[in-house]
């Protein structure tokens, strides 16, 4: 709020809160991961994107991950050095002032309330204080100490503990001085890449030096009045647009919220485009993506007619196309532009390896790549692997006319997530908080057991869950508790009640935010 208040923009404050987030819920999000932006720009209509995840180091090829041991049944452990790329985050964060900023404040301006967080402490909330004693725990199974940026008296933090970190306060001021030479060259970009070669990576200084944001394209498809935008590969927003398209071709609105057949529909969609989107989604400058082929109305039709009401589908075949722990948020300011964007180290604090005296760990979204020559998100240099965080946009499909900033993170929930809320919104007629509120469902196909899995969160009724069981899913139900975090945590802001048919139209003159935070999260919906 107060860089809204300084009379900066959408843009300019999503950063602030990016930085602030890092302070305080680092076992989900930070400056040592990626991050993805969305921009509603009101003077134009126009949407724009910012893809600011990382490559892999120029050392780093297939024959080096099999002369260590690592092959398709046996991939590099997930905390392991190997799955670091390049973090991108402190770049997006700089070219997203750059391109879409106020340029009323400076990136110091930006970043002070995180570096005040940070050096004069903050308390730590209920659910963060739940994943770091988690994720701390999951560390040091594997022989991983976090150390004392992260674990005073070496324990995680308890609920309303007051915590600093004068190491990342250090980490922003270097940054607000020198921009991103500050964190890709210098003290910093030593730090990383002598934690990651003490521990069995390959980065350099010139992987660091070397690195770029993308400004992007993004993606959308059209459902009924509304249009959906994504961020095109290498990030899963196809799976959100690819499931929208095959859900439109069935009478939703005539099925009863978290009915049986509803949710059956639903999560057969899910499978369809997650296993389209698994299959193809992968760097496009190594490889080619064919995404107007998987976002064709005619190819969503024929995915469609695979869709049986009485049976599961088994399968994870993808289709034939022509041409063949995150934390999201919010902003929308005074003039009407929008900020969707996401931040993200993957798996709580990623590898768990923090650079001396820098405050933050690295990521390990380099997890994601595949180690099967033959698969389009094979590990190879330079390249950026498949990225599971979506922010999202919605506009009206006839005037581009915003209606909403969106998004869910949670990995392989986040299309699921945007999906669901939307539907909520748009098909029955919920506003953006009862939207989020609502129960949640969330697929995964289970490599081990070759079988998809089906979560159904508390709130579902038992007799929907065992028709879905009848009908040959493998559900687990009633999911609750901290283990709703698979469900994601999503942020909505809209601009006015566009999903109330009695509403009346829209006027410009009288813009009206309404906004939703998600229960399952430590998050707040805050106007002025």
């Amino acid at each position: 709020m107060g860089i809204l208040k300084k009379g900066g923009n959408a843009a300019d404050a999503a950063v602030a809160v990016a930085a602030a987030l890092n302070v305080t819920e680092p076992c989900s999000t930070g400056i040592g991961g990626d991050s993805f932006c969305l921009y509603f720009d009101a003077r134009t209509g126009h949407v724009r994107g910012l893809n600011g995840s990382g490559r892999s180091p120029k050392a780093q090829t297939l024959e080096l991950m099999q002369s260590r041991g690592y092959t398709k049944g046996s991939p590099t452990p997930p905390f392991h050095a190997l799955n670091i790329t390049v973090p991108g985050a402190a770049a997006c964060w700089c070219d997203t002032i750059q391109l879409f900023g106020s340029k009323k404040l400076s990136l110091a301006d930006i970043l002070e309330p995180a570096c005040d967080l940070a050096s004069g402490g903050f308390p730590v909330a209920e659910v963060t204080a739940y994943a770091w004693a988690k994720w701390t725990k999951a560390m040091r199974e594997v022989g991983r100490e976090l150390g004392g940026d992260f674990l005073p008296n070496n324990q995680p933090p308890k609920h309303g503990q007051v915590v600093t970190n004068p190491g990342l306060a250090q980490t922003f001021q270097e940054i607000s001085h020198q921009g991103k030479d500050g964190f890709y060259a210098g003290r910093i970009a030593e730090a990383i890449v002598e934690v990651i070669r003490e521990n069995g990576g390959v980065m350099s200084l010139e992987d660091l030096r070397s690195h770029t944001s993308t400004e992007i394209t993004p993606i959308f498809t059209d459902y009924k009045t509304v249009r959906l935008w994504e961020v095109p590969p290498n990030g899963q927003g196809m799976a959100a647009l690819i499931a929208l398209n095959i859900l439109e071709n069935f009478p939703i609105k005539g099925m009863n919220h978290n009915s049986a057949d509803y949710l059956h529909l639903l999560v057969e969609a899910f499978k369809l485009s997650l296993a389209d989107t698994t299959h193809f989604n992968a760097d496009p400058a190594h490889v080619n993506v064919p995404l107007e082929g998987l976002l064709a109305k005619d190819y969503s039709q024929q995915r469609a007619q695979l869709i049986q009401m009485d049976r599961a589908r088994a399968s994870k075949e993808p289709g034939i196309p022509r041409g063949s722990e995150t934390v999201y948020f919010s902003v929308v300011d005074g003039e009407g532009n929008a900020c969707s964007f996401v931040n993200s180290n993957y798996m709580g604090f990623g590898t768990g390896l923090v650079p001396k005296c820098c405050g933050f760990s690295l990521h390990n979204r380099g997890a994601h790549f595949s180690m099967d020559a033959n698969h389009a998100n094979c590990i190879g240099p330079e390249k950026r692997p498949y990225q599971t965080i979506i922010p999202a946009l919605l506009t009206e499909a006839s005037s581009n006319r915003l209606l909403c900033s969106f998004g869910v993170m949670g990995a392989f929930m986040q299309p699921q997530g945007h999906v669901q809320v939307l539907l909520n919104m748009l098909e029955f007629g919920m506003n953006p908080q009862q939207a989020l509120d609502a129960p949640r469902v969330f697929v995964q196909y289970d490599a081990a057991s070759q079988q998809w899995q089906l979560s159904l969160e508390t709130g579902v009724e038992e007799r929907v869950a065992e028709e879905l069981r009848r009908r040959g899913h493998a559900v687990h139900w009633p999911v609750a508790g901290h283990d709703r975090a698979q469900f994601g945590r999503g942020q909505v802001i809209s601009i006015g009640a566009w999903w109330d048919p009695a509403s009346p139209p829209s006027d410009p003159t009288h813009r009206v935010l309404w906004a939703g935070s998600d229960p399952r999260a430590d998050g707040c919906a805050v106007g002025y």
